[in-house]
């Protein structure tokens, strides 16, 4: 559910910090305590910016004060790099989707905290579930720290009083939107967790000769695209304005997933009554956000961003992630259920979530995303030859 541009909330969590991450990473020999500088590209603060201000507040010693600001995932790679190569980096942890960080891992921007400090981390494998676990090996490699996770999509939800004929297969809804120009849109998938997966999971749905190969491998996909866009008007830049246009009723049908599903319908964005539907040989494209720390980040905010880290994998922390349905399910780690998540979140849940998505998370196959030098290249793709001149830039 990767988009900067999604309204962020902030509540309470209760549980406070293990000192046993602490002492794992040696934080605690510090002379001071350090002011972070925390930068969120992909709407993560809104499950995970309670626990963070929860960990300062019960380590006053390692942490003097906590700084957040947000910014669109495609623009921080560039202004990293600037301050890294001027020696002055002033971001100490970045919460990123998979854009940031896969043009980060070309161009070298994190600290490899699985290698480098492996040691003042937990194990991942007793850590994660087996998916987070393989979205980390796969995805995160050396660089990133799963912190959240979801089944995420592709999944397409709609307005049930508008569309009334629900397409089975991908032939099916290409004819729709091109009997019914400009009642469909999603957004640019770089920036919009709902764009990224429905662009990965497309080769999957059509068959392509190799979905894990965007340039090689999916000639049907870039055709379908290509032709499915004669019936779009524009791309929005993020997923927002894809739900704000499905409640007003400018839209029918918009590419979503499971937590773009829940929550803007708990948020009164989109009514409550709005539906979904998957097409035909879909397969889940997993969304995971992680942590990752800038190369020239001073080695004592290092110390103190590593226990952070390690706090944010707690139980504790991790069951906070069910949020109001964001990230649906959200927890990245072993065991935590929603029987243990804020009262509020399991209240929203109950209201908002779908019964059948339970049985479609465990009937439907998962695939690893793109590794990040192919997705890349397939958002760079995506740009040149289906986004321009729809609202995408060149």
């Amino acid at each position: 559910m990767t988009d900067s541009t999604y309204p962020t909330r902030r509540r309470v969590v209760t549980g406070a910090a293990g000192l046993a991450a602490l002492a794992a990473t040696g934080a605690r020999a510090q002379t001071a305590p350090v002011a972070l500088n925390i930068i969120d590209v992909a709407g993560n603060l809104q499950l995970t910016q309670a626990a963070i201000e929860r960990f300062g507040k019960d380590n006053p010693k390692l942490i003097s004060r906590l700084n957040f600001s947000r910014a669109p995932s495609p623009e921080l790679p560039a202004k990293l790099k600037a301050q890294q190569e001027a020696n002055r980096v002033d971001i100490d942890l970045v919460l990123t989707g998979p854009g940031a960080m896969s043009d980060g891992i070309q161009q070298g921007l994190w600290v490899d905290v699985w290698t480098s400090h492996a040691a003042k981390l937990p194990k991942a494998e007793e850590v994660y579930h087996e998916q987070a676990l393989m979205m980390q090996r796969n995805f995160g490699q050396n660089e990133g720290v799963a912190v959240v996770y979801s089944p995420s999509g592709p999944l397409f939800e709609y307005a049930p009083e508008r569309l009334k004929v629900v397409p089975k297969t991908a032939e099916e809804f290409l004819a729709y939107v091109k009997q019914n120009p400009k009642r469909f849109t999603y957004a640019r998938p770089v920036n919009s967790g709902p764009g990224w997966t429905f662009l990965q999971g497309l080769p999957y749905i059509l068959g392509d000769t190799d979905p894990s190969d965007p340039m090689k491998g999916w000639d049907k996909s870039w055709a379908y695209l290509k032709e499915l866009g004669t019936g779009i008007d524009y791309y929005p830049g993020g997923t927002t304005p894809t739900m704000k246009e499905l409640g007003e009723g400018t839209r029918d049908v918009i590419v979503s997933t499971l937590g773009w599903d829940i929550n803007p319908r708990a948020l009164g964005i989109v009514p409550k009554e709005a539906k979904v539907f998957v097409l035909a040989n879909t397969h889940w494209i997993p969304d995971t956000q992680f942590m990752c720390i800038p190369k020239g980040v001073p080695a004592d905010k290092i110390a103190v961003l590593l226990a952070l880290m390690s706090h944010m994998l707690k139980p504790e922390a991790q069951a906070a992630t069910y949020d109001k349905g964001y990230f649906y399910p959200g927890p990245a780690v072993k065991g935590v259920t929603l029987a243990m998540a804020p009262q509020e979140s399991r209240d929203v849940l109950t209201e908002y979530g779908r019964p059948e998505y339970d049985d479609l998370i465990a009937k439907l196959p998962t695939r690893p995303p793109l590794t990040p030098e192919r997705l890349v290249a397939a958002f760079r793709r995506w740009d040149q030859e289906i986004g321009v001149g729809h609202g995408a830039p060149k």
